[in-house]
C-alpha cells in the first residue's frame, strides 16, 4: 500500500488589521485589596454568628424576639452577600 504524503501546516500569522497601532493595551487587574477580603470574610462570619446567636440565645435577646423569623433573612443575607463578593476576589 502506498504511503500518504505528509502535509506541513503553514505558520500562523495574524491579519494586519488585528494589531492596530493606536489602541491602548488592556489593563490587567491586580490582586484584591486586603480590606475587601476582610469585609467579605467579616460579612460571612457575621451572618453565621447572627444565626448561631439566634438559635442559642434568641429568646433572651429582646430585639431578636421582635424580629422573629426575619432573623433568618438577616443571617442568610449577610452570608449570601459575602459569598457574592467572592466572585470579584482575585
Amino acid at each position: 500500500m502506498p504511503k500518504s504524503k505528509v502535509r506541513k501546516k503553514a505558520v500562523y500569522t495574524p491579519p494586519p488589521n488585528a494589531q492596530r497601532p493606536g489602541t491602548t493595551p488592556v489593563k490587567v487587574a491586580g490582586p484584591t485589596h486586603p480590606v475587601y477580603i476582610a469585609v467579605m470574610l467579616g460579612l460571612m462570619l457575621a451572618g453565621l454568628a447572627w444565626l448561631v446567636v439566634n438559635y442559642l440565645a434568641g429568646d433572651s435577646i429582646s430585639f431578636m424576639v421582635t424580629l422573629g423569623p426575619w432573623n433568618f433573612l438577616i443571617g442568610f443575607s449577610l452570608i449570601v452577600i459575602g459569598l457574592l463578593m467572592t466572585m470579584r476576589w482575585r
